[in-house]
């Protein structure tokens, strides 16, 4: 049975989006007996729905509501109006997301004590570290149904990762293989197995990806503990005297300001909309924004440093076919600052459709080189570059007010630069790149510029300190005690890893916590 809450239940935990950390959580507080209301301003979708072309699933799934970019990144000049391809729907970009599920290293938690001092970053120490994470991992792993771990196979390769594993080989890499993917190699969780159908991005048809849309999100409902509401726009969080929140106000599906008092709110609405909320969310108590008194509410906008490699070959590739991402490189992800950089890089195999291809080989391009690299794609082989960039103050999401959405709320604007570090891994690894294919016998390799990011990370950092960060280790804001950030935004520092698995992990922890300290009265 679907719960239904009042809007004035006080009661209930609040949670603002339903992706890898609003939908975990959500199930999770709802499998400890906690009510859940969950406000998604996206429609729901199944597998059924879902749309097995490029353009007509970007159409349903992709947030495009208005955004503006400055700063030196490509992006800003090739998709000024969508930094990020992000998913607007219950589930969030687990939806569109590819399945790469890897732990943090060890040394990644603490990058300042690591890396020491970078000049123009500002790198810190996570205050929590990998072994209080391992167990949380662990549940993660087995939530998600991760390959290669727990005793669950690795997915079989497609010519993508045949390609790109004898080119690795070639140069001497060893830890190549097809990757712990959150995609089941044989039937799992009530889950099928993979079909090889190749459009991992534009959602699972056959549920063989894990994503919180069709796992979670549905269990936590049958609890009987959690009401979502989808198409409900969240617009801002309002507080008491006492300067604990209340509740929040939103646009439901008909556009109407409704309010959903709360004992807790949990904000997971991605890097960008997670510090929006709580910058409109202003008031003369909380002058700059909830959370804010720090000064640090939308600061340290990361994206990972990428880029792809995209070559061509003699035979036909078909690169397609099978898993989007069918392979990961790993040995280049460790620290090595003998590479003229700090952090390291993964580099995983990807394939894009023709639509994709052309919008993104290199953005505005025309004319002889771009249409026989086109006439060339079933001849191609491709790969991504992630990669740890440098967290920095300046490179930051804030309130445009020249600009509107359609209920009248400042956009935001993403302003990000390239670190120098950022600039020495990428061009390191497009040289890797082209060497990895060129050992194999390519006959041209195209460095292709980043695509709207992904991996949207930072923006409310967790920090041991009040005055570093926005939230504490348990993703509670410093300021507020009954506010919470549940999302990728929490990200002290970004790692080289893909960053769902870490999420996820948090948001079990999360979960934990916050039913413990409702269950002892402490919220």
């Amino acid at each position: 049975m679907v719960a239904k809450f009042e809007l004035t239940d006080d009661s209930v935990v609040v949670i603002i989006g339903t992706g890898a950390g609003g939908g975990v959580l959500a199930n999770e507080l709802a499998q400890r007996g906690v009510k859940v209301v969950a406000l998604e301003a996206g429609g729901r979708y199944f597998p059924e729905d879902y749309i097995n072309d490029e353009w007509e699933s970007f159409g349903q799934l992709a947030w495009v509501d208005p955004r503006t970019t400055s700063g030196d990144w490509r992006v800003a000049k090739d998709f000024s109006g969508l930094p990020a391809w992000i998913v607007k729907a219950v589930g969030g970009t687990t939806i569109h997301w590819a399945g790469a599920s890897i732990r943090f290293q060890d040394h990644e938690w603490k990058a300042l004590s690591t890396y020491g001092p970078v000049q123009g970053a500002s790198l810190l120490d996570w205050p929590i570290d990998a072994a209080e994470m391992a167990p949380w991992y662990e549940l993660a792993e087995t939530k998600l149904g991760v390959t290669r771990t727990g005793g669950r196979e690795g997915l079989p390769g497609n010519n993508n990762y045949l390609v790109f594993e004898k080119g690795a080989k070639a140069l001497g890499y060893k830890e190549v293989h097809t990757g712990r993917m959150a995609i089941n190699s044989a039937e799992y969780d009530d889950r099928l197995a993979c079909q090889q159908t190749g459009f991992c991005f534009q959602g699972c048809k056959w549920g063989a990806k894990w994503s919180a849309a069709y796992t979670d999100i549905p269990r936590g409902e049958a609890t009987g503990n959690l009401e979502v509401r989808d198409r409900c726009h969240a617009a801002r969080i309002l507080h008491n005297d006492a300067g604990k929140v209340t509740g929040v106000e939103y646009f439901d599906p008909d556009g109407n300001l409704q309010f959903q008092a709360a004992r807790v709110v949990c904000v997971a609405g991605n890097s960008f909309e997670s510090p929006r909320i709580l910058l409109n969310s202003a008031s003369s108590m909380f002058p700059d924004g909830l959370a804010n008194s720090s000064g640090q509410v939308g600061r340290n906008y990361m994206r990972h440093t990428t880029g792809s490699v995209y070559a061509v070959f003699d035979k036909p590739v078909r690169m397609w076919r099978g898993t989007t991402m069918a392979g990961i490189i790993q040995d280049e992800a460790r620290h090595d600052p003998s590479r003229g950089f700090v952090g390291g890089y993964e580099l995983e195999t990807l394939s894009l459709g023709l639509p994709f291809m052309a919008a993104f080989l290199d953005p505005g391009a025309w004319g002889r080189e771009f249409t026989t690299a086109l006439d060339a794609y079933e001849r191609m082989a491709g790969m991504w570059i992630v990669g740890e960039d440098m967290p920095q103050e300046t490179n930051r999401v804030t309130l445009n007010h020249d600009v509107k959405d359609k209920f009248g709320l400042p956009v935001v604007n993403v302003h990000f630069s390239d670190h120098p570090n950022d600039i020495a891994m990428r061009n390191h690894a497009y040289r890797q790149g082209a060497a990895i294919y060129e050992a194999v016998g390519a006959t041209r390799t195209f460095p292709t510029p980043p695509y709207p990011s992904t991996h949207n990370l930072g923006t409310n950092r967790m920090s041991e300190n009040p005055r570093d960060g926005v939230v504490n280790r348990w993703g509670q804001t410093h300021d507020i005690p009954n506010l919470f950030v549940s999302d990728g935004s929490v990200f002290t520092t970004g790692a080289a890893e893909n960053p769902t698995l870490t999420i996820v992990a948090l948001a079990i922890r999360q979960a934990d916590h916050i039913a413990g300290e409702l269950s002892r009265g402490n919220l």
